[in-house]
C-alpha cells in the first residue's frame, strides 16, 4: 500500500510537471505583470506561435486557459502598437478563433470584437498581411449565424475572400476558406480547385507549426471533397 501510494504520489507530481511546462509554453504566467513590448515583429511571431499551439491543443482545459493567455497578449500587442494594423488583425484572430471554440451564445461578444478588429485592421491598411483582415472577416461572416442573432452573410463572406485571393492568390488560408465558402454552396469543383492550391502553397516564414496544422486539414477536407464528388 505504502508502494502503491508513493507511485499515485509520484504521478501526481509529473503530470504537475508537465501541465506546468504546457502553460509555460503558452506564455501563461498568473502572477506576472504584463511585459512591455519592445520589438513588436516578434511580439507578433510569438503570438501567432501561440495561436497554433492554443488553436490546435485537444486538451480542452489547456485550450481554454491558452486562449485566455493569448486574449491578454493581443489586447497588449493593440493597446503598445495601435496604429500597427497587423495588431488589430491578430487580435481579431483571436478573437474569433476562441469564439469558435467557446460556442453558443457566450461566443457572440468575442465575435463582435473579432470584427470591429478587422474593420479597424482594414482602415488602417487593408493590404497588411496580405491581406489577411479580408480573408479572417471573410471566413467570421460565413461561420457566424446571421440576423437577428449576429452577422453572418455569405455575400459580405465571398466578397471579402474574393478581395484576400486578389491580394495573395497562393494564400493558403485564403485559399483553404474559399474552399470551404464553395462547400457550403456545393460547388465541390471549385472547392476542390482552391484546396488543390492550398495544399501546394509556399511555406510562410515563422508559421512552420500553423502550415502543418492547415495542411492536415487540406487533406481532410479534400478527402471529403472527393467522396462528395464520386456521387455527382
Amino acid at each position: 500500500m505504502k508502494t502503491f501510494n508513493k507511485i499515485n504520489r509520484t504521478n501526481t507530481m509529473i503530470k504537475s510537471f508537465i501541465l506546468l511546462s504546457l502553460l509555460c509554453g503558452f506564455n501563461i504566467n498568473l502572477y506576472a505583470k504584463t511585459p512591455v513590448i519592445k520589438d513588436f515583429s516578434q511580439a507578433l511571431i510569438t503570438l501567432q506561435h501561440n495561436w497554433a499551439n492554443a488553436n490546435y491543443t485537444n486538451n480542452k482545459s489547456l485550450k481554454k486557459s491558452a486562449f485566455s493567455a493569448l486574449q491578454q497578449e493581443s489586447n497588449n500587442l493593440t493597446t503598445t502598437f495601435p496604429k500597427h494594423a497587423e495588431a488589430w488583425i491578430w487580435h481579431g484572430i483571436v478573437q474569433s478563433s476562441y469564439a469558435g471554440f467557446k460556442g453558443g451564445m457566450g461566443a457572440l461578444s468575442l465575435i463582435d470584437d473579432a470584427k470591429e478588429a478587422l474593420e479597424k485592421a482594414l482602415a488602417m491598411d487593408e493590404n497588411a498581411l496580405q491581406g489577411a483582415a479580408h480573408t479572417s472577416l471573410g471566413i467570421l461572416y460565413l461561420k457566424v449565424p446571421g440576423w437577428p442573432i449576429s452577422f453572418g452573410d455569405d455575400d459580405e463572406s465571398e466578397k471579402h475572400l474574393k478581395t484576400a485571393l486578389k491580394m495573395n492568390p497562393t494564400g493558403i488560408d485564403v485559399n483553404y476558406f474559399l474552399a470551404e465558402f464553395y462547400i457550403e454552396q456545393d460547388k465541390y469543383n471549385k472547392a476542390k480547385q482552391h484546396l488543390i492550391a492550398a495544399s501546394s502553397s509556399p511555406a510562410r516564414p515563422n508559421r512552420k507549426n500553423a502550415d502543418e496544422f492547415r495542411q492536415i486539414e487540406i487533406n481532410t477536407l479534400l478527402a471529403q471533397v472527393n467522396e462528395e464528388l464520386k456521387e455527382y
